[in-house]
């Protein structure tokens, strides 16, 4: 039976993974996005692996209501936490024919031809840091490539409340920056591994060596996904193309709509949705 075209939906415990989706329709344009935030329960990175496996196979049910037939995890923590259970023991029951990815795979796929010392640091929230999945993928691709992490429970909010612009968020960020840089001091790549992160780029680099390449996800994964869509034509032939971009949240839409400005560059108009 011939699937509905629909649009390609686009996840995140909050406000980050607008990073991601800006830049995917940087290199997408033409097709439509749904985009849902949980931000009733953000944030998730302190959450366990169970309630974060439920809260993003809520959001991929609710995704698939919508008719979506691809579904990207914007989010580092449930890509950690919740992708490889939700693809493997759900889709084949729930979803078959339809896909969901994540932002870990693309970017460590990449991460090893940036650098030349084989070492790189990845700065996270503490969920991601501790599921350890950025060195286990790494590894899988570059075996030879060493790997420092570092959480850096500040950031987020920092961001979050607007003040990642402002001196104080200079205290927090140099102090990871040193801690990080001073268990790895051959690092030359430095991965930003949350979705967050690239608001903080211009004050994270006053504290990098010259030598230290900063990368954020959000290119690595539109890039990656421009690839999926050439590989995989029968997923590429139920994505809608009709341009445009919808905004869901759990949580207030005012409340969303002030703080997505911060992350997407554009004003948005947003509705509220409940996910169970």
């Amino acid at each position: 039976m011939q699937q509905q075209a629909a649009p390609i939906g686009i996840f995140d415990s909050g406000y980050g993974g607008l990073t991601v989706m800006q830049e995917i329709v940087k290199a997408l344009p033409q097709y439509d996005y749904i985009y849902l935030g949980d931000n009733a329960r953000t944030p998730y990175g302190n959450r366990s692996f169970d309630t974060i496996y439920e809260y993003t196979l809520q959001a991929v049910n609710w995704f698939f209501k919508q008719g979506c037939q691809l579904v990207i995890l914007a989010c580092n923590t449930a890509s950690a936490k919740a992708l490889r259970t939700i693809q493997q023991k759900d889709l084949p029951i729930i979803a078959p024919d339809r896909r969901v990815l994540g932002v870990i795979r693309p970017t460590t796929e990449a991460i090893g031809s940036f650098t030349h010392t084989k070492e790189v640091g990845i700065v996270a929230t503490k969920g991601t840091v501790n599921s350890n999945s950025y060195p286990i993928e790494i590894n899988k691709f570059f075996p030879q490539v060493k790997v420092y992490q570092h959480a850096c429970p500040m950031w987020v909010p920092l961001v979050e409340n607007n003040e990642h612009e402002k001196p104080g968020a200079d205290y927090f960020i140099q102090q990871d920056i040193n801690a990080l840089l001073t268990a790895g001091p051959n690092i030359d790549v430095l991965l930003l591994g949350c979705t967050h992160y690239p608001l903080l780029k211009q004050k994270i680099k006053q504290y990098l060596p010259a030598q230290v390449q900063l990368l954020a996800q959000g290119e690595i994964v539109a890039q990656s996904l421009v690839q999926y869509l050439q590989r995989h034509p029968e997923i590429e032939a139920v994505c809608s193309k009709n341009g445009s971009r919808s905004f869901n949240t759990t949580d207030d839409t005012t409340d969303f709509d002030n703080h997505a400005v911060i992350f997407y560059g554009e004003k948005i108009d947003s509705q509220h949705v409940i996910l169970s």
